[in-house]
């Protein structure tokens, strides 16, 4: 399959799951143009027009990042607990990174006004300290096993910097420690960003 991604953006959550589930993947980047490195429009193939897409063997394409995380947990049967609550608890939190922490991210990448900047630190503030609460002192977000909620958590704490909100103390230290594992080095080696 190929992954359609920009390096660095939201896209590094599927690549890392990807590598950590053993599946075969090409990478292929979007310019700010829209336009992948094989040459094709890629608002022909997804005209939503954002990353990440990956393109099956089929042609067939999906979108939207918990959708890929969830199909790459299907289709290499790991990255997502056994325990059925603990499943579930995965999509919970991959929604909640969702909704509430990657989305209020625009006005640091779009450089809104500084009082909008701050009134959304305080949100991103509140939603970390949610996150801290339900990692309490495990090794990962749902349970001491890595899922795809934690390669979606990484990229949600590696951009934390862009909104001057500092992480509490086990959100960093979960951060330090999955920078030091080998998918995720690799999968920043591959988009230029070790």
């Amino acid at each position: 399959m190929k992954l359609f991604y920009y390096p660095g953006a939201c896209s590094l959550a599927d690549h890392i799951a990807l590598i950590e589930a053993g599946l075969a993947y090409k990478l292929v980047s979007i310019d700010r143009e829209k336009r992948t490195e094989d040459g094709r429009d890629f608002l022909a193939l997804n005209p939503k027009g954002y990353i990440p897409a990956i393109e099956m063997d089929d042609g067939t394409i999906l979108t939207e990042n918990q959708v890929i995380l969830a199909y790459i947990a299907e289709e290499s049967g790991k990255l997502l607990p056994e325990d059925r609550m603990l499943r579930w608890q995965t999509f919970e939190a991959l929604a909640f990174m969702s909704s509430e922490i990657h989305g209020a991210y625009a006005p640091f990448f779009r450089d809104f006004p500084e009082p909008e900047k701050q009134r959304v630190r305080e949100k991103i503030g509140k939603a970390f300290a949610l996150l801290a609460d339900q990692m309490g002192d495990k090794a990962f977000l749902i349970s001491n096993e890595m899922t795809i909620a934690d390669c979606y958590l990484f990229w949600i704490l590696m951009v934390a910097p862009k909104s001057d909100v500092d992480l509490p103390v086990n959100l960093q230290n979960c951060l330090d420690r999955m920078k030091a594992m080998p998918s995720v080095i690799r999968a920043l080696a591959e988009e230029g960003l070790s």
